[in-house]
């Protein structure tokens, strides 16, 4: 694979999913440097192997030459390069939908909708039936969840917050407790990994999960899915928006216990982890369908059972 431009940058996490899908990967700078050495980069590159994905990952403005010579390479006998934008190239091998940092080209936003009728039909079914199952196989982790709290750290069992939902409207969200209850004397703060405020089965729930089944009353009531984006406090969603202004785009469903976001990326510290997960939240919404439904069912049993959540 060969990316041209270094328009979005590449998180860690997707480095290593990358790698496993591409045995080489070049990236070539266009920012600042002379088009003869772009062109001659890219054409070492492209003689490395037959077969090449090029990328184009760049905000620059491109010379005629390298124009000429990418839709030249769609003509070369023998030559298997196929050219794809950054924008297509997320959603199609990453899953996620790409968010421009310079706000001035919105037109990825003309496929984000609301649910259709039949689709919330479909989720609403799958909601009822994932709690029946829910509630079945986990009420004795519920039940030890309840024993361990009140024994590891004295105070109330649930915990209770304002989270904004559905169109940006607030609602109770409905957890079991797994901080102290000091635990923002200071102010809100985002959890980290080894958070000093988390006890310890408190730990353990949040790595499986567990901390999250409550909130089956808020599906319960109508006021969350199953799967859906995360719902947060309106304290940071008031800061991510002024940071991201197409953050409130995610409220367009309802939130969920899971979500493509949540299974895809680890627990978020900051602003930056935010937007990287508003774009996996993003990507859920446009392409809904029953199979990503059971994808991120899957991809839940895999977090819990192995405790791979942060």
């Amino acid at each position: 694979m060969i990316i041209l431009g270094r328009k979005y940058k590449f998180t860690d996490l997707e480095h290593v999913r990358l790698t496993q899908k591409f045995q080489h990967i070049d990236i070539i700078r266009c920012r600042a440097i002379e088009s003869d050495v772009i062109l001659h980069e890219l054409q070492n590159s492209l003689k490395k192997s037959q077969s090449k994905l090029i990328v184009l990952n760049t905000t620059d403005t491109i010379h005629d030459d390298i124009i000429k010579y990418l839709t030249g390479l769609q003509f070369e006998n023998g030559t298997k390069a196929k050219i794809i934008t950054i924008e297509n190239f997320l959603e199609t091998y990453l899953h996620k939908c790409y968010i421009p940092d310079e706000h001035n080209d919105l037109h990825f936003l003309q496929d984000i909708k609301p649910f259709t009728m039949w689709q919330i039909f479909q989720k609403r079914s799958i909601d009822y039936f994932g709690i029946f199952c829910l509630i079945l196989f986990s009420w004795p982790i519920m039940l030890f969840s309840m024993i361990k709290i009140k024994k590891q750290s004295p105070g109330p069992v649930f915990f209770q917050q304002k989270r904004m939902g559905y169109m940006n409207k607030e609602f109770i969200c409905y957890k079991f407790r797994s901080m102290r209850i000091d635990a923002e004397k200071n102010g809100a703060q985002f959890a980290s990994h080894n958070d000093p405020r988390v006890f310890p089965w408190g730990e353990t729930m949040r790595k499986a999960r567990f901390d999250e089944l409550p909130q089956i009353l808020n599906i319960l009531k109508g006021e969350m899915h199953l799967i859906g984006p995360r719902p947060e406090r309106k304290y940071w969603t008031d800061q991510f928006e002024s940071q991201i202004p197409y953050y409130s785009e995610r409220h367009l469903i309802k939130p969920g216990i899971t979500g493509w976001a949540q299974v895809m990326y680890p627990y978020g510290e900051n602003a930056e982890d935010a937007k990287q997960k508003l774009m996996y939240d993003l990507y859920y919404i446009k392409h809904w369908n029953i199979i990503l439904e059971f994808k991120v069912i899957w991809k839940t049993y895999i977090v819990v059972t192995r405790r791979k959540g942060i």
